[in-house]
């Protein structure tokens, strides 16, 4: 009788003892409450905790990835769009994420919620669309500075998508297009300033010398010869051409006299 008693004992103390050991992972903390109070922060590793009067809260310390919801958001330009984010947040302090807030992971996802909706408010469209990493920092800040009290870090925060209306999209087509058409006629003229420049600085090379002019004209005559090869062409002296215009100016006058 006394054997069946110390036989049933022993298994007690080895269901005791096995139901007392906890294994936590790495990324992995406990929270151990004894008796209603919070004692420490063990792990990772293996843990016992004592029957009865031990409790574990388990915390994982990994990054979390919160993708905020589309939220409505007036600019401060008075625009009406869509914009949603991703929050990415973990654990730093496990005893704070367990004791200072009921559930962290719901209370981060609210926060980031109205500090998007607050933060795009007060900022034009353009920042929005141009400065997305100076928002994101700001809304990053204002996060962290909120959850730091709860043993959470917010370590990154990126603007998503920017949904805007069809006018809006339209509207931004337009602008994008005239200032294309801009961009083409600031370069088409820049293009006829230098061509200018270039036409001015061979006039005036030329005049230095008549004869350059006399070369030029035949290497005209000989380029266009090569490409249109079925035309005939009879180059004349400048020279003769001089002198005909000189022979009509006189005619000319002497009609006018």
């Amino acid at each position: 009788m006394e054997s069946i008693v110390l036989i049933v004992l022993v298994i007690f103390l080895l269901l005791v003892i096995l139901n007392s050991i906890r294994i936590i992972q790495e990324y992995d903390r406990a929270v151990i409450f004894r008796l209603g109070r919070a004692i420490g922060v063990k792990g990772p590793g293996l843990i016992i905790l004592w029957p009865i009067i031990d409790r574990m809260a388990k915390i994982s310390l990994r990054i979390n990835t919160l993708e905020v919801q589309p939220q409505d958001v007036i600019t401060k330009d008075n625009i009406t769009i869509k914009i949603n984010a991703v929050v990415y947040f973990k654990v730093v302090n496990a005893l704070n994420a367990v004791v200072q807030i009921k559930n962290y992971a719901y209370a981060v996802e609210q926060l980031a919620q109205t500090t998007l909706r607050s933060v795009c408010g007060q900022a034009e469209l353009d920042k929005l669309l141009s400065e997305r990493e100076k928002v994101n920092s700001e809304i990053q800040e204002i996060l962290d500075k909120h959850t730091d009290a709860w043993g959470v870090k917010v370590t990154l925060v990126e603007l998503k998508q920017i949904d805007l209306p069809q006018d809006m999209q339209r509207a931004m087509a337009r602008q994008a297009e005239a200032e294309r058409d801009r961009r083409a006629k600031v370069i088409n003229a820049d293009g006829e300033y230098q061509a200018a420049e270039k036409l001015n600085e061979a006039a005036r090379i030329i005049s230095q010398n008549p004869i350059a002019l006399q070369l030029r004209y035949l290497q005209t005559l000989n380029e266009i010869s090569s490409t249109n090869n079925t035309t005939t062409i009879l180059p004349i002296p400048l020279d003769i051409l001089r002198e005909i215009g000189k022979s009509i100016s006189n005619v000319k006058e002497q009609k006018d006299s």
